[in-house]
């Protein structure tokens, strides 16, 4: 296994424990965001451009998502 799929692995090994831990806290929420922009680096850079950019999507609804949360929880 190559340096770049490692990377996408634990990129999107976070993501799953991030979203099944997602009700815990809005801490959690936020690092499935960090988690999608990273699966998004590793589909540029993988050269699967869809994928990227979806990620980056995602990554975008989730920092909304703990934004909205933390400002609820406080």
């Amino acid at each position: 296994m190559d340096l770049l799929t490692t990377f996408g692995l634990v990129a999107v090994t976070m993501m799953l424990v991030c979203y099944a831990l997602e009700d815990r806290s809005a801490w959690y929420v936020f690092a499935f965001a960090v988690a999608c922009a990273l699966g998004s680096v590793y589909g540029f850079l993988q050269g699967a451009w869809p994928f990227g950019l979806v990620e980056a999507i995602w990554a975008g609804i989730a920092l909304r998502r703990w934004r909205r949360r933390l400002a609820g929880e406080l």
